[in-house]
């Protein structure tokens, strides 16, 4: 479990593939984690893998080939920045919301709207996706945890947007983001449960 309150950047040092479509991934965070063993897990750009190895300060994470068909992981290459997060442990603050590291899908960044010192992002998702963001709810893009502003339809396409303080500009990787970027999507986890629930229930 994570909070979506970036912690640490880091820097992909390289990443191999192997035969049957399983890479692994070296990151390079830009300064130690006070508590990290081989087996705890990291929210990478919001997507929870475990480090399996660790290298004079490089940390190693395997990712499967769904892991890379549902983030953005697969297009990453050598010398990209990512947003990281440490797991939560008991006692921990719970400074964003519940994040599971469990990514839903991708959206795409549609809008870049500056607002004073504030940014403003409107963010295109499939249909599958929009149905699941809650208005004032909260969502998770690329580990980050935002609040939702509005949500809407445009060209048959569901978009809604999320306001972001120059802080959290500066502490991600959203500071020089522009449209076009797509960016990881986990919807709210309460938000989903709710809305599963209520679907069986409208089944039976």
């Amino acid at each position: 479990m994570f909070t979506g309150i970036v912690t640490h950047r880091g820097t992909i040092d390289r990443i191999d593939e192997s035969d049957g479509g399983v890479i692994s991934v070296y990151v390079r965070p830009d300064k130690p984690f006070e508590r990290l063993a081989i087996g705890d897990s990291i929210a990478i750009d919001g997507c929870c893998l475990t480090v399996v190895a660790m290298d004079d300060g490089v940390l190693r994470f395997d990712a499967i080939p769904e892991t890379l068909r549902k983030t953005t992981l697969g297009a990453r290459a050598a010398g990209d920045v990512v947003n990281l997060e440490a797991a939560l442990r008991v006692g921990d603050p719970l400074g964003g919301h519940m994040v599971q590291g469990h990514v839903d899908g991708t959206g795409t960044i549609a809008s870049v709207e500056k607002q004073g010192e504030d940014v403003r992002f409107a963010i295109a998702v499939d249909p599958a996706l929009h149905k699941g963001v809650i208005p004032k709810g909260s969502v998770t893009l690329d580990g980050v945890s935002l609040t939702v502003g509005e949500v809407w339809d445009e060209d048959g396409e569901g978009r809604f947007s999320v306001y972001l303080i120059p802080h959290t500009l500066e502490v991600t990787g959203f500071g020089g983001s522009e449209s076009g970027r797509r960016v990881n999507v986990e919807l709210d986890v309460i938000g989903r449960w709710v809305e599963h629930h209520l679907s069986r229930q409208a089944a039976s």
